[in-house]
């Protein structure tokens, strides 16, 4: 065992380093072994020096795979640098206790209930990979069950929900013969996603090779479905007319409704501005699956909810239930978009 350079030690000092190391022995401790775990310990406690804003973004950067857009991470990494960074940013990890989580949460709290609530997820979702990481021991102090609820007002009783704006399921005929007099992709996607029931990124990010034309169903992958399981959608007629339509702009691309770049759909914002220029701006792309939802409770009652909550790509709550429903009943909810399909049209 190496006991450092004679440069630096004396004769007398490694004399009393052997007699050291020699004793350790006598008792069954190896020093070899026990000054490897020393070492080990000093990088441990300088890693518990790390600053949270380190943490934080080494958290993010590993989970990013996880998430399945672009916009996750940056949602999580603009909210940790507006609301958290500043407050907490430079404190070491292991310093983060309650008192600072609160620091970051309550001048939010009830301002803004729902990003407040976000925040806390994200802290506690960090403190969790140091955790896992050995740099903090202990209860994560951003833990909102059986802790910070009961130092917080309960945000359901303080926070206002707002639902996507939806046109009535009596307007949406006149707002499809609008649409239909428009010309371009979004207005083939918007009346493809109307159809549909689905939501916006699933018809934007939609490829041909997806889609079976013989059998009628487009299939979206597991990794672009909001249930991270894959999905079966069934086309009426002219859902599969707008696919072909969709062919006539911008030549052969692997999406079916393409954007104005060089093989690439459509953007987020494209139905959104399709919308004001129809002097329809107080409505949402999304909320179109609640006006189908409406509908199909009040004019097509011979319809199962279950039905309809597969048809919109809802995963069913009570986990008995889940665990013993396999089927998609494709069948059954092909006749309720024929059904949903003629209803627009008429």
């Amino acid at each position: 065992m190496g006991l450092g350079s004679a440069k630096f030690i004396s004769l007398a000092e490694a004399r009393e380093l052997a007699h050291e190391h020699k004793r350790s022995l006598i008792y069954g401790q190896d020093p070899l072994i026990e000054r490897k775990k020393a070492r080990v310990q000093r990088q441990l406690d300088a890693s518990r020096d790390l600053p949270f804003r380190d943490v934080a973004q080494l958290c993010i950067d590993t989970k990013k795979p996880e998430w399945s857009n672009k916009k996750s991470a940056q949602q999580w990494e603009n909210t940790i640098a507006t609301y958290a960074l500043p407050i907490i940013g430079d404190c070491s990890i292991s310093e983060i206790d309650t008192d600072l989580v609160l620091k970051v949460l309550i001048p939010i709290w009830t301002k803004r209930a729902t990003t407040a609530q976000r925040i806390r997820q994200r802290i506690e979702t960090i403190w969790d990979f140091a955790k896992a990481r050995g740099l903090v021991e202990g209860e994560n102090p951003a833990k909102l069950k059986g802790h910070l609820e009961n130092l917080l007002p309960k945000t359901e009783k303080i926070k206002k929900v707002r639902h996507h704006p939806a046109l009535p399921y009596q307007d949406v005929s006149e707002f499809i013969a609008n649409l239909r007099e428009r010309t371009g992709v979004s207005a083939l996607a918007l009346e493809f996603l109307i159809l549909t029931a689905t939501r916006t990124g699933d018809v934007i990010g939609a490829k041909h090779s997806e889609v079976d034309l013989e059998k009628a169903t487009w299939t979206i992958p597991a990794e672009r479905f909001k249930t991270r399981k894959e999905f079966r959608v069934p086309l009426c007629d002219r859902a599969i007319e707008l696919i072909n339509l969709s062919l006539l702009f911008e030549g052969r691309s692997e999406f079916l409704f393409p954007g104005q770049k060089s093989n690439s759909g459509l953007s987020n914002g494209a139905f959104l501005s399709l919308h004001k220029k129809m002097n329809y701006g107080h409505i949402t792309p999304h909320g179109f699956r609640s006006t189908f939802r409406d509908w199909v409770s009040e004019e097509a009652i011979e319809f199962s909810n279950e039905t309809a909550e597969l048809a919109l790509g809802h995963t069913i709550k009570n986990q008995a239930e889940a665990a013993y429903r396999r089927g998609d009943q494709l069948d059954r909810r092909r006749d309720l978009m024929d059904r949903w399909s003629n209803f627009l049209s008429s």
